[in-house]
């Protein structure tokens, strides 16, 4: 990570802009705060990625957030071709004010060269390998063509320079204000921009179930059905933590109503948590934002 960031900082000073993916889902947490760091003073278009997958409401709520704080913004699901013509006709538009601002200073027309950002899983090889497949010519001609970096030649007047995705070293919050309150690498986990193994399943499950109970009750008695009034108290869960007693039911519950049995007649609850967090990345709980704009 720290070898990417510093291969970023050297690549930014040939770019005259970033574009930059973050989930729709969690738009804040999806960044890399080091970013606005490495880009500072450089023209920034931000792509709200996997937006059939979040709430609409809170993502008009974040475009206004990111455009209020001067980056072109927009939402995309990056899978569709109409969505994906949106953004790159939003991209030409900020080359084209660069591009005026430059010949009133008397440079030189040229293609402008834009750094393409995101963490990791937040669709930039979709976003990358769509746009690829329809450039004109990869450049092999200058700084950057090298181990995880490549530049693509999009058309006579843009160049995207791709780098790795990469995450920070240490997510520096905690969580507050109860369980529908997410620390940053839970909903980095939930959205499957960190690794699996990171964060026990079973548990991330148990956030998952506090997290939806409290911000879109719906969600699960629509997808499941109504949860049992015994699986609703906890009656007779036994929990290290009295805070996910309640979740810790709830699991069960959606479980036996899935038909999740162990050899020993239980719940398997593994396989119910693997479940339910598969279903909320593939939008099957409905469409859901972790992150609430500010």
């Amino acid at each position: 990570m720290t070898k990417t960031m510093r291969m970023m900082k050297e690549e930014i000073k040939l770019t005259d802009l970033l574009i930059e993916l973050t989930d729709a889902r969690i738009p804040l947490a999806g960044r890399n705060p080091d970013i606005d760091s490495v880009a500072a003073g450089k023209a920034r278009v931000v792509i709200l990625g996997k937006s059939d997958l979040a709430d609409p409401a809170e993502s008009r709520k974040w475009l206004e957030y990111f455009r209020g704080r001067g980056a072109a913004c927009i939402l995309a699901d990056l899978r569709k071709k109409s969505d994906l013509k949106q953004v790159i006709s939003l991209i030409e538009g900020v080359c084209e004010e660069k591009r005026a601002a430059d010949a009133k200073k008397g440079m030189k027309e040229r293609p402008i060269r834009a750094m393409v950002a995101g963490i990791p899983n937040v669709g930039k090889s979709t976003f990358i390998n769509s746009l690829a497949s329809r450039a004109m010519a990869k450049t092999g001609n200058k700084p950057g063509v090298t181990r995880g970096k490549q530049w693509i030649r999009l058309s006579n007047k843009l160049e995207l320079l791709d780098t790795p995705g990469v995450l920070w070293p240490k997510f520096e919050d905690e969580k507050k204000n109860g369980p529908s309150r997410l620390t940053i690498g839970e909903r980095l986990a939930l959205v499957g921009s960190i690794s699996d193994g990171v964060l026990d399943k079973d548990e991330l499950a148990l956030v998952l179930i506090g997290f939806l109970e409290n911000e879109y009750p719906n969600a699960l008695p629509e997808r499941y059905g109504e949860i049992s009034a015994e699986a609703r108290t906890g009656d007779g869960v036994l929990m290290a933590s009295p805070e996910y007693a309640h979740a810790y039911a709830v699991l069960e519950a959606i479980g036996k109503s899935r038909g999740f049995v162990t050899k020993g007649g239980g719940t398997d609850l593994s396989r119910t948590a693997g479940m339910l967090i598969d279903e909320f990345r593939s939008g099957k709980l409905g469409r859901i934002t972790i992150e609430k704009a500010p």
